[in-house]
């Protein structure tokens, strides 16, 4: 599974960026990357191409590395990336990381779908640093899903984790397994939603959707 920790099983590719003193390194298992490849060449071969051919040839490692990447939240842990940014606070006012970019893929076609979510909670007596909302919604995300299973997810692990007053999870996503095969509808937007505490209440609920639905200037 792809990994950013350094072990003697993980191959480095070519930095992808130096600039400005900053270089990313994305490192694969090569044992998995191998086994990945033979799979997709097989697959290639069965739909009637030819994985030899130029713009081919390098598509099965390439689509290895690529799923990868696209299922590494199997090996995060979303609680933990909570629990290594906790602060004791006395703040207990609605807290929102709204427009958070969404990637996965539909367990049914493996096809993705993207979209937004929008995450508050209600805090007693510890708040999280806000990237780690951000990296949570990633970690459930970059795993086979989906988009109902995804919503509660992360309202469950951000309850366990801060034992806040109140979650409430909103995601907004286009599925291209309806856009692109089946029913073929490019305009639908699906929209889940998941709340506790607080914000099983109609005010609270109102109060939170007003404030994921407003365009500041």
């Amino acid at each position: 599974m792809w990994n950013t920790t350094e072990t003697k099983d993980l191959i480095m590719e070519e930095p992808i960026t130096q600039e400005y003193n900053y270089e990313k390194i994305d490192k694969f298992n090569p044992e998995l990357t191998q086994a990945l490849s033979d799979k997709y060449r097989e697959i290639i071969e069965k739909i009637g191409e030819d994985p030899e051919r130029d713009g081919l040839m390098k598509t099965p490692k390439r689509v290895a590395k690529a799923m990868q990447f696209l299922t590494h939240g199997y090996e995060l842990d979303p609680s933990a990336i909570l629990r290594s940014a906790m602060f004791e606070e006395a703040h207990s006012e609605m807290v929102i990381v709204k427009d958070i970019e969404v990637y996965s893929l539909c367990e049914h076609h493996l096809l993705p779908f993207f979209g937004k979510a929008h995450v508050a909670y209600i805090p007693k007596g510890s708040i999280v640093g806000l990237s780690k909302i951000a990296r949570i919604v990633d970690a459930f995300a970059r795993r086979l899903q989906v988009q109902e299973r995804l919503t509660c997810q992360i309202r469950d692990c951000i309850q366990q984790a801060l034992n806040p007053l109140g979650v409430a999870v909103v995601i907004e996503a286009n599925h291209l397994c309806m856009m692109m095969r089946g029913i073929q509808k490019q305009n639908s937007v699906t929209t889940t939603s998941a709340f506790t505490g607080e914000f099983e209440k109609q005010a609270t609920r109102n109060e939170f959707i007003d404030l994921i639905s407003t365009k500041l200037s």
